[in-house]
């Protein structure tokens, strides 16, 4: 399969996973058995109504106790972030592990323009970013965060390994492991994981739910009653 023919799949499953709702996600991954999916509530879009649909490329950060003036010198900082933006392809959301720094903006609007223009649909960071306002005005573009911070990383926060499994905070459980490829799903309602191994299935499991709650929902609105709908339906 060409590089096209690839880039072409993982668009057309993007587009599909972007319409899918996180409480839908998350009935599908429960009833599959996998219900510890859901990232720590405190990690969500920054802007409201935004949604986000990718496959997982990943990197691992820590705290940096160089001065800047070293990290000017050995211009570790800028290498190591070229190496991470060639790893990215359309179709894909950058998840960051803050590696327990909680104060610094990782990224920010302009290295988010950046990761835009190789692929990126968004990002998801344990942690803060930077430029609230300036993200805000980046099209098609999507931040699940903790938060924003004016802090700058450089100095006190570096990439330490991209491309690798990653133990990101979750909601009923300590972590949620995250591999590279993994497809993620954010909304308003948090952020999922969806391992690459069962995605095929979530996915259309998903997609049947979203037809029968749009079904229910147009049948409502129309004037059925709720215990009829749900007859039909079945979706509550």
């Amino acid at each position: 399969m060409s590089d096209k023919e690839n880039e072409l799949s993982v668009l057309e499953l993007q587009a599909r996973w972007d319409k899918i709702r996180i409480a839908n996600l998350y009935d599908t991954l429960d009833k599959l058995g996998y219900p510890d999916q859901c990232l720590d509530l405190g990690i969500r879009p920054l802007f409201p109504g935004q949604h986000l649909a990718g496959r997982a490329v990943t990197c691992n950060g820590v705290r940096d106790p160089r001065t800047r003036e070293e990290v000017r010198a050995a211009e570790e900082g800028s290498s190591s972030f070229k190496a991470f933006g060639e790893m990215l392809h359309p179709g894909c959301v950058v998840v960051v592990s803050g590696g327990g720094e909680p104060l610094t903006g990782k990224f920010g609007e302009m290295t988010s323009w950046s990761l835009k223009q190789r692929g990126a649909k968004g990002l998801v960071i344990d942690g803060m970013i930077r430029d609230l306002l300036g993200l805000q005005a980046i099209p098609d573009y999507t931040v699940c965060a903790r938060g924003t911070s004016p802090i700058e990383s450089a100095g006190r926060w570096r990439i330490q390994a991209s491309n690798v499994p990653l133990a990101m905070p979750g909601t009923l459980t300590s972590q949620v492991r995250v591999d590279p490829g993994d497809w993620i799903v954010g909304g308003p309602d948090g952020v999922i994981v969806v391992p690459q191994a069962i995605a095929m299935e979530a996915l259309v499991e998903a997609e049947d739910i979203e037809r029968r709650e749009q079904g229910m929902r147009e049948d409502l609105a129309a004037g059925m009653s709720f215990k009829d709908a749900f007859a039909k339906w079945e979706r509550a």
